[in-house]
């Protein structure tokens, strides 16, 4: 009895193929994974090929916001960036919030990779509100710095009092 080769079907786009061909390895795979999206990342020109020679470092937010301020102004249909901007800012706040809110229902599930790629989706989106309303980082990491070091407590009880009109 002759046993009939079974046929696979063959992946149709170059990043399932190369999933499919991945090796078993976590670290591999990562690796694989995060190739792919870099890949991904460039063609559809979200990120230019220089900013990819920097680690992930503490930089990476000051980078990632110049990429999606120059992005304003420009073509929606060619950057993510670009669209979400061109949408103004209730539709920006919008996505935000909706990223916040995944993020949160992560945590809370206990879904710690999955919490680690909301938790990148709500800095980006934050950023693209930063740019959107013309705020810097540098005008936040400020504010960071003048918190340093004070308890939250303490901050908070600093802040002015806000009353409601009756």
């Amino acid at each position: 009895m002759t046993k009939k080769a079974s046929a696979k079907p063959t992946p149709k786009t170059p990043a399932k193929a190369a999933a499919k061909a991945a090796p078993k390895s976590r670290a591999k795979k990562e690796a694989v994974a995060k190739k792919a999206i870099t890949k991904k990342a460039v063609k559809s020109r979200e990120l230019p090929i220089d900013a990819l020679s920097h680690s992930a470092d503490e930089t990476v937010l000051d980078r990632l916001y110049d990429v999606v301020l120059s992005r304003k102004g420009t073509d929606p249909s060619l950057s993510h960036s670009s669209r979400l901007l061109s949408r103004g800012t209730y539709k920006i706040a919008q996505k935000f919030g909706e990223e916040a809110v995944e993020c949160v229902i992560e945590a809370v599930a206990g879904r710690k990779d999955l919490l680690v790629g909301e938790s990148a989706d709500v800095l980006y989106h934050l950023i693209v509100l930063w740019v959107d309303a013309g705020v810097t980082p540098d005008e936040i990491w400020a504010e960071l710095r003048r918190r340093e070091g004070t308890s939250g407590i303490a901050e908070k009880a600093s802040r002015p009092k806000e009353t409601l009109p009756k």
